[in-house]
């Protein structure tokens, strides 16, 4: 019998219109696509369905954005904001090819408003990049946020998210091409763990992540587990959902009480994606927000 985590909500976009059409990221190749669109379309469906299947099982409530048609990678739900206490900050996008997708997923927020979901919609100041969750991974055991900045996402995109949610934000510069995100190169789990990719980080990202998190919290992924978004994670309860995990991992992570759950996601690789960007958190809360509540 699966456990059940009852207040996991995400928000997800079918990929109905999912392709690699454009190239923002080294690992997007339009022209290894377009040869193989139809078999690669139909394994995005059956992996992003199985994604969705597990998630389902693991006990999540999921809700669903309509896709559109000239927006492949509106899938990437996990960009669409930054969600914590029921306030949604809408992503504001560095590359044009993706900024139309701020208004679909900002319309959305407002439909989640009107069903309860969330409390209030915010939007970056102008000229300030953040695309959303896959810059700005929470970090429930620290009740803090790991910022990612540089390839996609503005250093003044930190102070933003720390005034309007009132929690810490560590910012972190991206210097590996490879993990243009912060979900792409790191992932926080529930018991304090950090799982982390070291190339992503240049020396002082790399202190800042010593300084928080003890050598027996954090888990240095090898090449081999960076390639396939090991970091790019899921977690629900002590269930750890991922595209694969070496033997090494998937021990590490056993060891420490967490459960692995893997779901091949290898089409969404060639988006330079995993199961952390399909996926977006609608039910994180803060302590802060906890104890305003109770009193």
């Amino acid at each position: 019998m699966e456990t059940r985590h009852q207040a996991a909500h995400i928000l997800m976009c079918a990929p109905e219109h999912f392709a690699v059409t454009y190239s923002i990221n080294p690992w997007m190749n339009p022209a290894a696509w377009d040869p193989a669109s139809q078999t690669l379309t139909r394994q995005a469906h059956r992996e992003w369905k199985r994604l969705h299947q597990r998630l389902l099982q693991l006990g999540a409530a999921i809700d669903l954005m309509p896709p559109v048609p000239v927006l492949p990678d509106l899938v990437f739900t996990a960009n669409a904001a930054v969600v914590m206490d029921d306030t949604a900050l809408v992503a504001h996008f560095r590359y044009a090819q993706r900024q139309p997708e701020e208004a679909q997923f900002e319309g959305h927020f407002q439909d989640l408003i009107a069903a309860g979901v969330l409390r209030a919609v915010k939007t970056m100041p102008e000229g300030i990049c953040l695309e959303g969750a896959g810059d700005c991974v929470w970090d429930k055991s620290r009740q803090m946020f790991w910022m990612g900045y540089g390839p996609r996402s503005d250093l003044a995109a930190a102070k933003v998210v720390s005034e309007t949610f009132g929690l810490e934000t560590a910012a972190l510069e991206l210097v590996d091409p490879r993990f243009y995100h912060m979900d792409t190169a790191l992932s926080a789990l529930p018991n304090g763990e950090i799982m982390y990719v070291p190339s992503a980080f240049n020396a002082e990202g790399l202190k800042q992540i010593h300084d928080r998190a003890t050598p027996e919290q954090r888990i240095e992924l090898k090449p081999k587990d960076a390639a396939i978004f090991a970091a790019n994670s899921v977690w629900i309860g002590d269930q750890v959902v991922m595209s694969g995990a070496s033997i090494g991992l998937r021990r590490q992570l056993e060891t420490r009480g967490y459960r692995v759950i893997a779901t091949s996601l290898g089409t969404f690789h060639r988006s330079g994606g995993s199961a952390f960007c399909l996926t977006l958190r609608l039910d994180h809360r803060s302590e802060k927000a906890a104890l305003r509540q109770a009193s």
